[in-house]
Formats: C-alpha cells, structure tokens, sequence
C-alpha cells in the first residue's frame, strides 16, 4: 500500500468483501433496519445461562454463516481479527477458541469494526493473508454492567445517554476473489480527549474525533464531502452526530445532505432509547446489513465508514479522567 497524507493509506491490491452477516436483539430488530438484518434473535442468552455466554453464541453464529454464505472453507481462512466490549476480551476470545482459527484480538472501543477493517486489509494488501475474517460485536445487558451499573439497580438513564446495541457484524475480505465491494483506502484516526468527564454523554465525548480524522482524510486525499455518495458514523447518537455536523460546518464541510450515524438511525423514536444507539455491535451491524445491501444493490458506490470509540475503562472514570476518544475511516467502493 502507499500513504497519502499524514494518516490516509490506499490499498494497492482489490481487497473484497466476499461476504457479510449481521445479528441483533429483539430491540433492534424492532428498528427501522430489521428488513435488513440477516438475524434477530429474541433471547439475548441464546439459549445460555448468562449474557456473557449468549454474546459468544451470537459471535457463533454470525461468524458460521458469513463463512457458509462466501463458500470458503473455513480452513481456508488466514486469520480471524476483532473483538468486543468485555474485559481481556473474552467473548471475542472462547469464539477464536472455538473456531480454530489464527486470531488478532483488537480493541478501540465502538472503533475496532473500522480498526478490523484496517488490519485485515493491511494483511490482505500485503500478502500475508487470502481471506480475512473481521467480526465484532457488542451486547446492552453484558456492556451495561460491566461499565455502568448491575441490570437490577434500573438506574434512571440521562437524557443524552445511549443504548448499547446488542448485535454482531461480521465481514470476510478477500483478495483472490472477486466482488461488488471494495476496500480502497483507510485513515487511522488519532486519540483527542475533549475534556468530556461524563461517561453517560458519548456521543459529545467522540464527535470531535470523528471530525479530526474526516477532516485528516479530506485532507489527505484532496477531496471532500461531495465525493461520496454516503458518509456513515458509528456510534454518535443523535446528539453526537448533530454536534459532529457543527463541527464539520466550522471546518468548511457541510456534510448533512450525505451523512448518517447507525446510532440514530438503527432504532426508532418511539424505542426509549434516547439518543440512539452505541457499542462495538452498531456500525458492525448496520454496515453489514443496511450499508454493504445499499453498495452490493449499486444505491451507493463511493461510502465513507467512520466508527468513533470512547477509550475510558470503568478505573479511570471513577477517577475523574476525561474521555479519550478515537475515530478510525474506511472507504468502501462498489461497481
């Protein structure tokens, strides 16, 4: 690959989506995008005895049929790359275990589906790897827990807070077989911290990262918004992706004709979920159902992914720390 810029790289090889899957909840399976999603499941155990264990049967089963759907053995898989929201990692880790598979466990947060992305494309781009599987995933009642409050104690939720999506999004990239889509070029996003403390209020916290790294690739690759059909944040929220559009505006980018967050748009008003959705599951969701469908269909050619992750810990939050936070970019292009 070449650099362009100061943090955008181009892929030099076709780097495929060969296939995807995405699974959800009962909840998000109520939104506006359950048309597109492949599974929505009505028990979040999955049949298990605790949440933790339903995640990794959720991890299973999108996984198993993204691998089934692109007709590659599974042996024929170089390397699995994701990961999710829980501590060390674990349902990213016991599904690897499972799976058999040579396994990169990555975390940034609700960034790791671009940051996926990212490292499989690298290695596909390179030739170290054929088929790279990327998944990641997240899950309301085992994120909320472990970095909020127990499930019983039904605190009372601000109104600029967001719901953690349960969901899982999987993607096989290829760079032997031929498809509809295509990875062109990536911005690796840098670590900002706005000095937002509330762990509650997401979306303010990672909206100026999302800003920083689109502002770096239009930079970057002398382009702006007006050169893609679809400019797609994560994991904003609906109060994140309004102040995200302020920002861009002062930057001389006015992005509200083309732009959308999988936050606010995978549930609906009516949901109580306030200002939408968040976790590692959301962007990894909608992009493998509602974004990749619109590209695959020819709706969309030229689509700019960018997942924004929070990387505080539960520690450093009882502390006092502000938020730090990421943004990585994906470029996808279709026929």
């Amino acid at each position: 690959m070449k650099k362009i810029g100061e943090q955008t790289f181009e892929l030099e090889k076709d780097v495929c989506v060969v296939s995807r899957c995405s699974l959800v909840g009962s909840k998000e399976g109520d939104g506006p995008l359950k048309d597109y999603f492949d599974f929505i499941e009505t028990d979040d155990k999955m049949g298990e005895k605790t949440f933790e264990k339903g995640e990794r049967q959720m991890f299973l089963k999108t996984i198993k049929s993204a691998i089934e759907k692109s007709k590659i053995k599974k042996e024929n898989i170089d390397l699995y790359v994701g990961g999710d929201l829980m501590n060390q990692l674990v349902s990213s880790n016991y599904v690897a275990s499972e799976l058999e598979l040579c396994f990169l466990g990555l975390y940034n947060a609700c960034a790791t589906m671009t940051e996926s992305l990212i490292v499989g494309s690298t290695f596909l781009d390179s030739g170290g790897a054929t088929n790279v599987l990327c998944a990641t995933g997240s899950h309301f009642s085992t994120a909320e827990r472990q970095y909020r409050y127990p499930l019983e104690f039904g605190n009372q939720r601000q109104s600029y807070a967001q719901w953690t999506v349960t969901g899982v999004g999987a993607t096989l990239l290829s760079n032997k077989i031929s498809s509809k889509v295509k990875v062109k070029r990536f911005a690796i996003g840098k670590v900002t911290d706005f000095g937002v403390s509330d762990i509650a209020n997401m979306g303010a916290a990672m909206a100026p990262a999302a800003m920083e790294t689109i502002c770096a690739f239009f930079k970057d690759t002398g382009t702006n918004q007006k050169d893609y059909d679809l400019i797609a944040t994560g994991d904003l929220g609906k109060l994140g992706s309004d102040i995200l559009k302020d920002l861009m505006l002062e930057k001389g980018y006015d992005i509200e004709t083309n732009y959308i967050d999988c936050g606010h748009m995978i549930f609906n008003i009516d949901q109580d979920t306030l200002q939408g959705g968040s976790g590692a599951g959301c962007s990894a969701s909608v992009l493998n159902s509602y974004i990749l469908s619109k590209m695959e269909t020819g709706e969309l050619k030229r689509v700019l992914l960018i997942s924004t992750g929070a990387l505080m810990s539960t520690t450093t939050n009882q502390q006092g720390d502000s938020i730090p936070c990421i943004a990585h970019l994906v470029m996808f292009e279709g026929e």
